[in-house]
């Protein structure tokens, strides 16, 4: 057994300072606590504080490619989601499996590096250039695999159905890669994902389809039927003012409405965004169990809206955070994001606060690392560190300055309201450094594949 020596480590809401960590040859934690072991002779001293390392629960990968592209607009022109919306379909129009994969892994290993040890990829670009599907239905989610096997981050895959091009519209030409014909056609994909998957060690599955614009809503059942019950399910929900009044014009029912008419959903709902809630919906989304996902860089760069969060908590709510196009990666900016918007919107400063929890920061993490394991699929986890888990944890500089002075009881705060990542002495995933000193393993050739790709693409 090999053991860590950290000068703290944060469990849910208390530390144990000094903490002894023994795992095995897995990674798994078979020893913790306070008191030295009697038997620790291999022993590696680390001069810094681990915190449980955070879940990135909405990625689409291949926006990476855009991330700060799209930031050029015509004074002639209103500049919106759906515009936005537009480069990102040239940009899907155009990548192939070897740029997806060359493109993931530099992301994948930039999440590790700011403090992400698994990710939750929403895919939805599965077809050929051509919009037909490859010989290996499934390429592309095997090159998003093989990225993260390549930089040591843990995977959700989650292969998004995908099928329309609005409430009652055909596809356009610029989704012909996300489209999915049939039940059938998706349910071969699923299945070739489902092999991959299989017997893969940090390599998770869910389900998904992309929202209710993009399916058949007649065939609703059939798709939940699809999705075996008790594992989780994600997909995009009241994103946008046009998509709520388009889903009324059609259904005579706002997004919400209609799926809880439609669908029992529960705790293993994941829905992402649902900016666009009326009081009502967003307190019985609550009571339902359904958890919200929250991308704050990305709603607010391309003018979402505001989640009602605060509601949505003193309900009862449950949220995790993503970074959905990767126009910001840092967790901490993303939480940063999420309790500012909230306090410009109600000129409250406790946004973060529950009947359990006043510590704005404590509350913060609980919520992004607990809901965020379920997101990722991992209900069975009942503490931020535990014997019989893997050790996957973001290592702190005790020496960053602010650090060096802080009390355990006002440590987690600052670190969430007043650093950044080059506080992080690295990451641990399975026990194992994947990150150490801000360097990331094999970054020269992970540089070299991205450049190449970027420079394919030619749109930089």
């Amino acid at each position: 057994m090999k053991f860590f020596v950290f000068k703290a480590l944060y469990q849910n809401n208390h530390w144990l300072s000094p903490a002894y960590v023994g795992i095995n040859e897995a990674g798994i934690i078979d020893y913790l606590s306070e008191n030295p072991p009697q038997n620790s002779g291999n022993q590696e001293l680390v001069n810094g504080i681990a915190v449980p390392s955070f879940v990135n629960s909405h990625s689409h990968a291949f926006q990476y490619a855009m991330a700060g592209l799209a930031e050029r607009h015509s004074s002639h022109l209103s500049d919106n989601f759906w515009t936005w919306r537009e480069a990102m379909y040239h940009l899907a129009l155009t990548i192939n499996p070897e740029q997806m994969e060359a493109i993931a892994a530099m992301l994948y290993a930039e999440m590790l590096r700011v403090g992400y040890t698994q990710v939750v990829e929403f895919h939805y670009v599965h077809q050929d250039l051509n919009g037909k599907p490859y010989q290996n239905p499934a390429e592309l989610s095997e090159r998003l695999i093989a990225a993260a096997q390549q930089v040591g981050i843990k995977i959700t895959l989650i292969p998004i159905y995908y099928q329309k091009g609005g409430f009652g519209l055909p596809p356009n030409a610029g989704q012909k890669r996300f489209i999915c014909q049939n039940l059938d056609e998706f349910a071969r994909l699923r299945e070739k994902v489902e092999t991959l998957i299989k017997n893969q060690n940090n390599v998770f599955g869910g389900n998904g389809f992309h929202s209710l614009r993009a399916i058949e809503l007649a065939d609703i059942e059939a798709i939940r039927q699809l999705f075996p019950r008790g594992e989780i399910l994600h997909l995009h929900l009241a994103e946008q003012k046009k998509e709520v009044k388009d889903c009324l014009q059609y259904t005579q029912n706002r997004p919400l409405e209609w799926l809880m008419n439609h669908l029992e959903i529960d705790e293993k709902f994941h829905l992402v965004h649902c900016t666009h809630l009326t009081t009502a919906e967003t307190t019985a989304l609550a009571k339902s169990g359904a958890k919200v996902v929250l991308c704050p860089s990305t709603e607010g760069n391309l003018g979402d809206g505001f989640f009602n969060l605060k509601l949505f908590q003193k309900s009862g709510g449950n949220w995790s955070i993503g970074t959905d196009s990767h126009i910001g990666l840092n967790p901490l900016e993303e939480l940063r994001w999420l309790d500012y918007a909230q306090r410009l919107k109600t000129h409250q400063r406790n946004s973060f606060i529950a009947k359990n929890q006043a510590d704005s920061g404590k509350y913060a993490l609980e919520q992004a690392i607990n809901t965020g394991r379920q997101a990722a699929g991992l209900y069975d986890r009942q503490d931020f560190f535990e014997i019989g888990k893997p050790l996957d944890a973001l290592i702190l500089d005790s020496q960053y300055p602010l650090f060096a002075c802080t009390t355990l009881d006002n440590f987690i705060s600052t670190w969430v309201y007043t650093s950044d990542p080059s506080a992080n002495l690295g990451a641990l995933v399975n026990g194992k450094w994947i990150i150490k000193h801000q360097a990331i393993n094999q970054k020269e050739r992970l540089v070299k594949n991205f450049q190449k790709a970027i420079g394919e693409l030619a749109n930089r």
